[in-house]
């Protein structure tokens, strides 16, 4: 069957490029766009004025005339000569249920000051019933001058509601006193390796828990209902579709696999996805793919996700020098680093995709020397010369200098969250200092390198918003003001490099560059409206953007009723 319709689709592009073939006239296209700008992507064609889709792949572009013979027999006709027409977006890196969960949970991103922090819990507590738990919110402690929430801070207002909230870059938890109860929580709990319980001055837990040592409560958590993993699905999927993203690369577990298959097997998948499981169930995944296969063009398989290291807000990134605002610590590794070599050279050798967490720069040349050592291997997958690995570190941060060039000589792909830059930038450098933030979120060193960069949002711990991510890499103007003229300004990047990251490169570091990630005749019909034109606006207006319509294989599965 899949045979039979790439050559139907070969064939309707033959007749299309042909006009008409005696007197048999073309089959006319599902959707017809004209009088557009329709930024292409495919750097041999950047810019077309029409575009054709038959049933979910795109059948012809061009100039108006090029397709004029299409559009009598249309199902639609888009007349769009303002705003542009562009890929959709592609984020590289969410925790995609997660995200669709915290839709309906405390929001506590911009709580500012501890009480406002202690209200919007007591608000959202009230609503619930006892004994249902409190979870995501989000919380950046920076915003109240950096103090740790502890759990005596909410315990007053949450007597009948165990909370486990995380802060915003999900590498550390607040747990209140009947969560800590629930997991068995005491004084006498020892740390565990690659995690820090943080204490009081007699020992006692705090509530807040750090990466490995988060596991400590998080075991307490009820596990999801089928239902209400459906739910977190669909709302994820309407919530990004409005922001103009197709397709997701999703960083989690064989539970949200179960979810995104569930949903693929009723055909009511919305968004494209590339699943990621944890790396240590390498020998899962590979059966997995061996029985199976790794899915189609709606649900991928073949990538693990692994950690090095934890976040540079928590504290437990793992740097060569310690940071400046704590001169004995320097962070951490969750994994020790051989057994990180151990399982990505088995996962590589199955034939699997590899993508690795690395924040700070002792973990980003650690694990650049674990993928060289494995380039270097003799290699029985490879048919001439170096298998095409693709191997990835997400969101590459903070980088020594001497290892930007690697990323390019070892054809690692940087997946980055440009979000991060203009967030982290408000107080990164109290953190690091300036020195080391001359090489932080280095979009454009890594681009001048030679290096492929795909973006994201890191998604519950970012908006997935690309228009936001785009305005980010461009601007680097800190959400607080402070750097109007950009923070490390000389790390800026053009317009179209960002849209390319979001795109075809992000297509790329999924290995479906020859099916998604641009516009051009025989890739899936995914793209969207923009109402202004991102390459001739101000750039301080690239996060007003509204997205238009967002159309994937075809289908609109998105479309805002007014321009205003």
């Amino acid at each position: 069957m899949k045979i039979l319709r790439i050559v139907t689709l070969l064939a309707l592009a033959a007749l299309v490029s042909c006009g008409e073939t005696g007197s048999q006239k073309v089959p006319g296209a599902d959707i017809v766009i004209t009088n557009a700008k329709i930024w292409t992507g495919d750097p041999e064609k950047p810019w077309v004025e029409a575009m054709a889709i038959q049933d979910e792949y795109i059948v012809q572009t061009g100039t108006n005339a090029e397709v004029s013979h299409l559009v009598e027999a249309a199902a639609e006709v888009i007349d769009a000569p303002e705003g542009i027409v562009v890929p959709g977006f592609i984020d590289s890196h969410v925790h995609f249920l997660d995200g669709g969960f915290a839709l309906s949970s405390v929001k506590l991103r911009d709580a500012l000051t501890k009480a406002e922090f202690v209200a919007r819990i007591a608000t959202y507590a009230n609503t619930l019933m006892p004994g249902d738990w409190i979870l995501n919110g989000d919380w950046d402690h920076k915003n109240w001058g950096g103090e740790l929430p502890r759990h005596d801070w909410v315990d007053e207002v949450t007597p009948n509601n165990p909370l486990l909230i995380n802060r915003l870059d999900g590498h550390m938890l607040l747990a209140n006193a009947a969560a800590m109860k629930l997991a068995n929580i005491t004084a006498d709990t020892p740390d565990v390796a690659g995690g820090k319980i943080v204490r009081d001055a007699d020992g006692n837990p705090t509530g807040i828990f750090k990466d490995n040592a988060m596991n400590l409560v998080l075991r307490a958590v009820p596990t999801p209902s089928a239902a209400q993993l459906d739910a977190a699905l669909k709302a994820a999927s309407e919530y990004t579709a409005s922001h103009g993203v197709t397709s997701v690369h999703d960083m989690s577990d064989w539970q949200s696999l179960a979810t995104f298959r569930r949903a693929a097997a009723k055909s009511s998948l919305k968004t494209r996805i590339y699943q990621s499981v944890p790396l240590r169930d390498w020998r899962r995944l590979a059966k997995e793919v061996e029985l199976n296969g790794d899915g189609d063009h709606w649900l991928k398989i073949g990538g693990l996700k692994g950690f090095m290291d934890g976040s540079l807000g928590s504290h437990t990134a793992a740097f060569f020098q310690p940071f400046t605002d704590a001169p004995s610590d320097r962070g951490f590794f969750i994994n020790e680093a051989t057994d990180m070599a151990n399982w990505i050279t088995s996962a590589d050798q199955a034939g699997l995709h590899v993508l690795v967490h690395a924040i700070g720069d002792r973990a980003i040349s650690t694990l650049l020397d674990i993928y060289a050592d494995i380039d270097a291997l003799d290699d029985p997958l490879a048919e001439y010369g170096k298998r095409d690995r693709r191997f990835r570190i997400e969101h590459a941060q903070h980088i020594a200098p001497q290892d930007i060039k690697r990323f390019a000589d070892l054809n690692v792909i940087a997946s980055m969250q440009p979000y991060h830059a203009i967030d982290d930038g408000r107080w990164a450098e109290e953190v690091i200092g300036p020195e080391r933030a001359k090489s932080t979120y280095a979009f454009k060193s890594l681009l001048d390198a030679g290096a492929n960069v795909a973006f994201g949002s890191d998604w519950y711990v970012a908006p997935p918003i690309p228009l936001t991510g785009i305005y980010a890499a461009v601007t680097r103007s800190t959400l607080d003001g402070e750097h109007p003229d950009g923070w490390v300004p000389e790390e800026k990047i053009s317009v179209e490099d960002a849209l390319t990251a979001y795109t075809r490169t992000a297509a790329y570091a999924s290995f479906d560059e020859n099916i998604k990630g641009q516009l051009k005749q025989g890739l899936l019909a995914d793209f969207i409206i923009l109402d202004k034109n991102l390459l001739e606006i101000a750039p301080e207006n690239i996060r007003n953007v509204r997205v238009m319509r967002t159309v994937v294989g075809g289908e609109t599965i998105f479309q805002r009723k007014s321009r205003r």
